[in-house]
C-alpha cells in the first residue's frame, strides 16, 4: 500500500454494505476523515453513521453539510459563520445492489433518485469531487434473460452499453446524470466506476473453487472481479485525481478468474463475439487498462495469491 496521502473530508454513502466497509477502511488508512450516510450501520469505532433517506433531496442537502461526528460541536466557527465545512468529495455507493430485492420499478426509481440527489447536492454545495458506483452490470448480460452475447471483447468505457434489466438501467441513468451535471458544473469532478464483481478477503476460499471448476458460470460477470480492498485504493486514487471532468472507469483486478488462457476462455464460451484488440495473456475480458494507466491503479490482490491452483 501506498504511503497515507493529505487527508480529504469524504462523505461516503453506502459504506455498510459489503464493498463500502472495506473502501471505508482503506480510505482511513490514507489519511483522510469519513462520515458514513447509510440506513444501516457500521460498527466502527472511529466513523459516525449518519441515517438518511438518500430519496429525499432535503435529507441529502443536509447529510452532505453535517457534521461527522459529535465532537465536531467543539470546533471553532467558522468566518462564514457556519458551523460545517463542506466535505472534500462524495463517494456514493448506496442503492439496491442488484436485481430482486425490492420490485423493479422501486428499484430504478430508488437507484436513480438518489443518485440524482447525492449529484445535484454535492454540485450546489461546492463539493468539486463526486464518485458515484456503476456496474459491471451495464454490459448487458449479467442480467439479461437466457444465454446472452458481448458485442466484443475486450470490454472497454466505450462500448455500446444496451442492458435490457431494471437494475442496469438504472446505472446507465446514474452515469447520464453524473454527465449533465459535470457539463453543467465546470470544475467538478464526477466519475463513475463500473464495479466488478465485488469479491471480500473470505470468499476466495468459498466461492473461487467453483469459479475454476465452472468458467461457463462466470461468463455473466465477465470472468472478472474487484477485490474490495483494491476498490478502496480505486475510490482513493479518485478523490487524489482531478481535473478529469466527467469519467467512467471500469473497477476490476487484472486477471481472468479462470486457469485457462483469456484467449482460449473467450473462443470456448464466447466465441461469436470479435476481440477488438490483443490482449494479454490472462488479462481480464472487463478490461481496467483505463484505470491503470490514467489513475496509476496497481493490482495489489490477485485472486492467485489466495486460491492454490
Amino acid at each position: 500500500m501506498a504511503a497515507p496521502t493529505t487527508g480529504k473530508r469524504i462523505v461516503f454513502t453506502g459504506g455498510s454494505g459489503k464493498a463500502g466497509r472495506h473502501c471505508i477502511s482503506y480510505l482511513l488508512s490514507r489519511g483522510h476523515s469519513i462520515l458514513n450516510v447509510d440506513l444501516n450501520p457500521l460498527p466502527h469505532p472511529v466513523v459516525h453513521t449518519l441515517k438518511a433517506d438518500l430519496t429525499d433531496s432535503g435529507q441529502v442537502f443536509n447529510a452532505l453539510s453535517s457534521h461527522f461526528h459529535l465532537s465536531h460541536y467543539e470546533n471553532p466557527r467558522l468566518p462564514s459563520g457556519a458551523g460545517v465545512q463542506p466535505p472534500d468529495a462524495v463517494i456514493h455507493f448506496a442503492a439496491y445492489a442488484r436485481n430482486l430485492l425490492v420490485p423493479d420499478n422501486e428499484c430504478f426509481r430508488g437507484n436513480v433518485l438518489s443518485t440524482y440527489n447525492v449529484i445535484e447536492a454535492a454540485c450546489k454545495l461546492g463539493i468539486k469531487k463526486v464518485i458515484i458506483a456503476s456496474s459491471e452490470t451495464t454490459y448487458g448480460v449479467c442480467f439479461a434473460q437466457a444465454d446472452a452475447e458481448y458485442h466484443a471483447f475486450p470490454l472497454e468505457e466505450d462500448y455500446d452499453n444496451d442492458p435490457e434489466d431494471t437494475y442496469a438501467t438504472s446505472k446507465l441513468c446514474g452515469e447520464r446524470c453524473a454527465r449533465s451535471f459535470a457539463r453543467r458544473f465546470p470544475g467538478v469532478d464526477i466519475y463513475a466506476l463500473r464495479i466488478g464483481n465485488v469479491i471480500e478477503p473470505d470468499e476466495y476460499e468459498t466461492l473461487f473453487p467453483e469459479f475454476l471448476d465452472k468458467p461457463a458460470t462466470r461468463k455473466r460477470n465477465a470472468w472478472s472481479y474487484i477485490d474490495a480492498r483494491d476498490l478502496g485504493q480505486i475510490c482513493d486514487l479518485c478523490v487524489q485525481k482531478d481535473g478529469l471532468g466527467f469519467q467512467v472507469f471500469n473497477a476490476t483486478n487484472d486477471t481472468i478468474t479462470t486457469k485457462e488462457p483469456t484467449a482460449e476462455v473467450l473462443k470456448k464460451y464466447a466465441p461469436d463475439a470479435p476481440v477488438s484488440r490483443k490482449m494479454g495473456e490472462y488479462e481480464a475480458p472487463l478490461s481496467n487498462r483505463k484505470i491503470r494507466e490514467v489513475l496509476g491503479f496497481k493490482d495489489e490482490h490477485d485472486w492467485r495469491k489466495y486460491v492454490r491452483v
